[in-house]
């Protein structure tokens, strides 16, 4: 019954094509045709913090907007709602970054709009609109209070990143429990508990990527629903502190939940942070510059990489780093549980030929080329993530 289902969905997740052909199809039109979806892009950030506008032509100063996620095929975007878990007035950030894509989606209705299901999202694509929700990047955006947390699931938050680096105070970050030995207790407190049970409830998926593993393991055991990592890949290739061990992975799949990889060179190849390093050491001087002058760490890597474009274009991987991660998770569990969450315009660099989200179709012309199936490669582009909402929406 559980493969029949997931069968279904698969069904459900493609568009029609307008002609059958007896020739295999090309790798544009089973992209063009596969539901594109992807769980993590950081524009929103950009938005409140420099003032770009979505709706503008922004290539060359983001990785995003409105008519190039057209270009590269995208059918469905969940925005990070995201600001730095050390900040006051956690909420309010959060809600001020919703307002500005309220607002982008209102000045461009036949281009994109919320969609607050699955069936909705059905409903946009068919409409040849971009379909958008929100998740939450941080458990510390509720303030510790559920009122909050149920408040950002009807504004259209429909998952919650249960910690950033600096995690809320009912839930450790691998951050936190990779870094700090002196931590009085890990994983989820009591109300940490409370915050999962509500989630349950809601129909918000639980993410948990950049969770520590005490936490992750402590969501296995509560959730009723599947959950999702929305934006990491696999310590196995990687050993970084923001990759899912293969017990986790494992553990994911069992609870019928989908991990989707990280596009984030640091993630994804495991030389990179060697290149990296090197880099920041060559400009340390201009880089402590930059942070005396009220720039955050963030912003001063994102200046310095363009600024020494031809030394950051030596540091970034192939594409081929990216399919790897995805390969071996299929190889580990099936092809079931894995899709796309980017962390475009939320990492400084990309993967060679990657350059920003017009060129999503590399990544299928990739797994064609692996041989994978035209089923498979529509599960991995979105049809898994699509799963997972659905069951996370169904009321137990």
């Amino acid at each position: 019954m559980r493969y029949l289902v997931i069968l279904l969905i698969v069904l459900s997740s493609c568009k029609p094509s307008p002609d059958k052909k007896s020739e295999p199809k090309t790798f544009i039109e089973i992209h063009n045709e596969a539901i594109v979806i992807d769980t993590h892009n950081d524009i929103l950030m950009k938005i409140v913090d420099k003032g770009v506008i979505l709706d503008q032509d922004l290539t060359g100063k983001t990785h995003s907007d409105l008519d190039r996620w057209k270009k590269g095929g995208l059918d469905v975007q969940i925005f990070s709602v995201y600001c730095d878990g050390g900040v006051k007035n956690a909420y309010a950030i959060a809600n001020r970054e919703m307002d500005s894509l309220d607002a982008v989606v209102a000045r461009n209705p036949n281009k994109i709009i919320k969609a607050a299901n699955s069936v909705e999202i059905l409903k946009a694509i068919k409409e040849n609109k971009i379909a958008a929700m929100f998740g939450v990047e941080g458990g510390h955006m509720i303030e510790d209070d559920l009122n909050k947390l149920e408040a950002l699931y009807k504004r259209g938050a429909r998952y919650l990143t249960l910690t950033h680096n600096v995690a809320p105070s009912w839930a450790t970050s691998a951050a936190d429990e990779t870094t700090n030995p002196n931590l009085s207790q890990k994983g989820l407190t009591g109300f940490g508990m409370q915050v999962i049970t509500k989630m349950n409830e809601l129909g918000m998926m639980i993410d948990v990527s950049h969770s520590g593993d005490q936490t992750f393991w402590d969501v296995i055991k509560i959730t009723n629903k599947p959950i999702i990592a929305s934006h990491s890949s696999v310590y196995s290739l990687v050993a970084s502190r923001r990759n899912l061990k293969d017990d986790q992975i494992k553990a994911i799949a069992k609870n019928g939940g989908v991990i989707m990889v990280n596009f984030h060179p640091g993630f994804i190849d495991s030389s990179f942070d060697k290149k990296e390093m090197a880099f920041l050491e060559k400009h340390a001087i201009e880089g402590d510059s930059l942070i005396k002058s009220g720039m955050d760490e963030w912003y001063k890597m994102d200046y310095l990489y363009k600024k020494y474009a031809d030394e950051a274009e030596l540091m970034r991987p192939p594409l081929t780093k990216l399919i790897d991660h995805i390969d071996y998770i299929v190889k580990l569990v099936g092809v079931n549980y894995v899709g796309l969450g980017s962390d475009f315009d939320g990492i400084n660099l990309t993967p060679l030929q990657l350059d920003d989200v017009t060129t999503y179709p590399l990544i299928t012309k990739a797994l064609v080329e692996k041989e994978y199936s035209e089923e498979d490669i529509v599960k991995i582009l979105g049809s898994n993530f699509l799963r997972v909402l659905k069951a996370n929406e169904f009321k137990k």
